[in-house]
């Protein structure tokens, strides 16, 4: 329904069977919409291919939960437990903890704030299981064991995911409401093409996607085929905009001029540091290239230091 592409849909369960991509144009970009076969409770130790299924949905920028709406809640717990048991958290930022490890020293471990779920003897523990025995450990805020072992692991993907409950045309307009008012939930219904906008505008609000427009030097901007940035995949400022573009144009970049609300007035002087923002123009400005043998009307032939009788002139302007 979103992206235009068939994909094989029937009364029964687990009608899609391979991955079918999808293209979704909105607001000037290109959104890849990837149709992943259903997980069964135990995909996560390889049951019905779960393992392939999942492998994809790690390396995704937004997870779309599709739900039955007129069917338990369990299907969401279970989809959920498979999906955190391979290391995929769902709507959850990583834990503020530093860990680094280091050759000598011993264990050293400090906090910013009082630890009730973890202490020194209980670091030792978990870091001596794991074999190691000269780390360095700072907690920044009050984690449990289960997020310092995730940051030990250091394999956790932490991922944001919207639930879609399909279907709500067969349900009442109060079991409606009830899902709707849920977090992370958007209510939709395939049939009837119901509320297909707002699922399209919570998708975009999620993954958080900045448009940089690109403009030349005296010409207007091209305001057709913006820039795509992300904070998850890489970064929004000046030097990963150069690098989406080019990766040796910013060997070049003398300062770049940005239009748009990341701007403090217009045409700001910006940096390689300076954070865009959605819809921004930026203009880039080279460094100018040194013109060898001399400026001006003289010009020097020799590699020795430049003198006035060295120098040869130049043939005189037609006029």
């Amino acid at each position: 329904m979103l992206t235009g592409t068939h994909s094989e849909a029937a009364s029964y369960e687990f009608t899609t069977l391979a991955c079918i991509p999808g293209i979704i144009h909105y607001t000037d970009t290109k959104i890849q919409l990837l149709d992943l076969p259903g997980i069964i409770e135990g995909a996560s130790e390889g049951k019905g291919r779960g393992r392939q299924v999942i492998a994809v949905a790690k390396s995704s920028d937004l997870v779309l939960m599709v739900l039955d709406a007129s069917k338990s809640e369990g299907h969401r717990q279970i989809l959920t437990r498979e999906l955190e048991s391979v290391g995929l958290h769902l709507n959850k930022r990583p834990p503020q903890i530093y860990f680094k490890k280091k050759k000598t020293g011993g264990i050293s471990f400090n906090s910013t704030l009082p630890l009730t779920h973890v202490d020194e003897k209980l670091c030792y523990q978990i870091l001596h299981e794991y074999k190691i025995h000269n780390a360095e450990v700072l907690f920044r805020e009050d984690a449990t064991v289960d997020d310092l072992i995730d940051v030990i692991e250091g394999n956790r993907k932490y991922i944001k995911c919207v639930y879609v409950y399909n279907k709500i045309d067969v349900i009442g307009i109060d079991d409606v409401d009830k899902l709707a008012q849920r977090p992370n939930s958007v209510v939709i219904s395939c049939n009837l093409k119901l509320n297909l906008d707002r699922l399209l505008s919570k998708m975009w609000e999620e993954m958080g996607l900045v448009r940089v427009y690109t403009k030349p030097q005296g010409q207007q901007p091209d305001f057709s085929d913006p820039v795509v940035l992300s904070a998850d995949r890489g970064g929004c400022t000046v030097e990963d905009f150069c690098n989406h573009i080019h990766r040796n144009l910013i060997k070049d970049v003398k300062y770049v001029l940005v239009w748009g609300t990341s701007a403090r007035h217009y045409p700001q002087h910006c940096g390689l540091g300076h954070v865009l923002q959605d819809e921004d123009v930026v203009q880039i400005v080279k460094k100018k290239e040194k013109e060898e043998g001399g400026r001006g009307r003289f010009k020097s032939h020799s590699t020795a230091p430049a003198r006035i009788s060295d120098r040869q002139k130049k043939v005189p302007l037609k006029t």
